[in-house]
C-alpha cells in the first residue's frame, strides 16, 4: 500500500501542476511550443526526460539481463547522436520553425514535409504506444499482480493523454523538472542498495561470471556486426528525433538551446549507465529465478523488461522502492506526453492546418491539437497488440525515423550538394525499407523464408543497416545525378550566422 499510496501522490501532483498551466495557455505558440520562453534548466531537463522513457526503463532493462555490459553500445549510439547535435542545435532554435518536418519543408519540399508527416505519425505513434504498453506492466508490478497488464494498459493510456491534451508543451516542461530529479535520485540510491542487498559487489560480480561470463565483457560475445546494428537506431533516430527539435524552438533563445543539449548528454549518460548497471546486478539477484527464463533455458524477453522495476518492488527499503517507482511513473508520463505532442503538432500543422483548416484562429488549433492526442493516443493504445516486447517496438519505431529522416536531416546541415528530390526519395525509400521488413517479419513470424538472400523474420537487433543503406544510397546518388541546389537552398542551414538580406 506504500508504494501504492507514494506513486499516486506523485501523479497527482504532476496532475495539479498540468491543470494550474493549462490556465495560462493564451495561443496555438504557447501550446506547441510554450511560447518559445523555456530556460536551460527547464530545456535540460526535459530534453533528458524525453529520451529516457519506457524504451530505457524497460528495453534497455531488457536488454542488459540479456547481453550484459555491451547492452552500452545501444545507449552508446544515443550519446554521439547528442554530441552531434550539439553543432546545429542554436540553428535549428534560429530559424524557429514548430517541427522537424517545417525544416524538411523549407530545405526540400512540402512532399518531404508530408512524407517525413507520416514517418513521424506512424513511428511515434509506436512509441507512445509502448509508454502504454509500459505504464500497464508498472501498474500490475504496483498493485502485485491485483491489476492485469491489460487494465493497467488501459489506465496508463487515460492518464498519459489527459496530461497531454491539458497544458500542451507547457505542461511537459513544467513537470519534466520534477520527473528528471526523481528519475536521477532514485537510480543513484537505488544502485547501491541493489549491491548491498546481493552481498557486494564481489558477490555481484562471481554469480555474473559463474552464470554468464560474456555479460562482463564489452561485446558480450557478438560480433560487431551486432554493435552497428545495435547502436545505429538510437543515433539515428537521436538525430533525427522530432520531439527534440519541438522542444529547441521552445527555447528562449539560441545560445541556451545549444548549452541545453551538453547538459542533455550528461543527463543522459549518467542515468543510461546507472540503469544498465542496476539491470546488471538485477540479473545477478535473479539468475535462479525461473520466471526470467524459459523451459530451454534462453532469457524471458519479456520479464527481463520488468528487471529495475522488479528490484524496485521486490528487494529494496520501501522508501527507496517508493522513490524508485516513482521514477518510474514519471518516465512513462514525461515520455508517452512528449511523443502524442508531437506526433499531434505533426498532424495539426501539416496536415490539418495546411489543407482543411488553413484559416483557423489560434484558440481553434489549440482545440484541433487536442482532439488530435485523443484520437492519436486511442490509435497507439490499439497498436500495441502488434508486438510481443518493448524493445522490439522500440527497434522498429527508431529505425522508421532514423533511417527515413536522420539522412536528409543531417545533409541539410551539413552538405551543400544534397538536392530536393535526394532528400524527398531518401526518406520515402526509408520509410518503405521498415514497413517491407516489419510485414516480412510479421507474415512469416511462425517460420521462416529467404528473400534475395535475405532470412525473415530479421532479427530486430539488426534491422536499421538495411534501411539506412537503402536511404543513404538513395540520398547521395540522386544528389550526384541531378543538378546543384541554389545556395540560398542551403545557406539558412549550414551557415552559423543568418544568411544577408539584400
Amino acid at each position: 500500500m506504500i508504494y501504492i499510496a507514494v506513486v499516486t501522490t506523485y501523479v497527482l501532483l504532476l496532475l495539479g501542476i498540468s491543470v494550474y498551466k493549462s490556465r495560462t495557455i493564451k495561443t496555438d505558440e504557447d501550446f506547441m511550443v510554450a511560447g518559445r520562453g523555456v530556460p536551460v534548466y527547464m530545456l535540460i531537463a526535459t530534453l533528458v526526460c524525453t529520451w529516457i522513457g519506457s524504451g530505457s526503463l524497460f528495453g534497455t532493462a531488457g536488454l542488459t539481463f540479456r547481453t550484459g555490459v555491451s547492452e552500452l553500445w545501444f545507449s552508446f549510439g544515443a550519446w554521439v547522436g547528442i554530441l552531434v547535435v550539439y553543432f546545429i542545435a542554436a540553428r535549428v532554435r534560429r530559424i524557429a520553425k514548430y517541427t522537424l518536418t517545417d525544416l524538411l519543408e523549407k530545405r526540400y519540399s512540402q512532399l518531404a514535409k508530408v512524407l517525413g508527416t507520416i514517418t513521424i505519425i506512424i513511428a511515434y505513434m509506436v512509441i507512445a504506444g509502448y509508454q502504454f504498453k509500459g505504464g500497464g506492466r508498472f501498474i500490475a508490478i504496483l498493485s502485485d499482480g491485483s491489476v492485469t497488464p491489460e487494465t493497467g494498459m488501459i489506465v496508463a493510456a487515460v492518464l498519459i493523454i489527459g496530461f497531454t491534451v491539458l497544458a500542451g508543451m507547457v505542461s511537459i516542461v513544467s513537470i519534466d523538472v520534477f520527473n528528471g530529479s526523481i528519475m536521477l535520485l532514485a537510480m543513484v540510491l537505488t544502485l547501491p542498495f541493489a549491491i548491498s542487498g546481493h552481498g557486494g559487489v564481489d558477490a555481484v560480480i562471481a554469480t555474473i561470471q559463474q552464470t554468464e561470463p560474456t555479460h562482463l565483457s564489452a561485446m558480450g560475445g557478438h560480433d560487431f556486426i551486432w554493435v552497428v546494428g545495435i547502436a545505429l537506431p538510437t543515433f539515428l533516430l537521436l538525430m533525427s528525433e522530432s520531439s527534440m527539435y519541438q522542444k529547441f524552438s521552445s527555447a528562449d533563445n539560441a545560445q541556451n538551446a545549444k548549452r541545453a543539449v551538453l547538459g542533455m548528454f550528461f543527463g543522459v549518460v549518467i542515468v543510461e549507465t546507472l540503469m544498465m548497471l542496476i539491470a546488471l546486478v538485477g540479473f545477478a539477484i535473479y539468475a535462479d529465478d525461473p520466471r526470467f527464463f524459459m523451459a530451454d533455458g534462453s532469457v524471458n524477453r519479456a520479464m527481463a523488461e520488468e528487471i529495475i522495476l522488479r528490484i524496485g518492488f521486490e528487494q529494496l527499503p520501501v522508501v527507496i522502492g517508493s522513490l524508485l517507482l516513482a521514477a518510474g511513473a514519471a518516465i512513462v508520463i514525461s515520455t508517452g506526453n512528449t511523443f502524442l505532442m508531437v506526433t499531434s503538432t505533426n498532424v495539426t500543422r501539416d496536415i490539418l492546418q495546411a489543407f482543411f483548416y488553413k484559416n483557423a484562429t489560434s484558440t481553434q488549433v489549440v482545440w484541433l491539437q487536442r482532439s488530435c492526442i485523443v484520437v492519436i493516443g486511442i490509435l497507439a493504445y490499439l497498436m500495441m497488440s502488434q508486438f510481443e516486447t518493448i524493445l522490439e517496438m522500440a527497434l522498429i519505431s527508431y529505425t522508421m525515423i532514423g533511417a527515413s529522416l536522420a539522412p536528409p536531416l543531417l545533409a541539410a546541415f551539413f552538405w551543400k550538394r544534397v538536392t530536393r528530390i535526394a532528400g524527398v526519395l531518401s526518406i520515402a525509400s526509408g520509410m518503405l525499407t521498415v514497413i517491407v521488413i516489419a510485414t516480412l517479419n510479421s507474415v512469416f513470424k511462425d517460420g521462416s523464408a529467404k528473400l534475395l538472400g535475405i532470412s525473415f523474420p530479421m532479427d530486430t537487433d539488426y534491422i536499421a543497416i538495411p534501411a539506412l543503406i537503402v536511404s543513404v544510397s538513395m540520398l547521395v546518388i540522386v544528389s550526384l545525378l541531378t543538378p546543384k541546389p541554389l545556395d540560398s537552398d542551403w545557406q539558412e542551414f549550414i551557415d552559423d550566422a543568418p544568411a544577408s538580406r539584400s
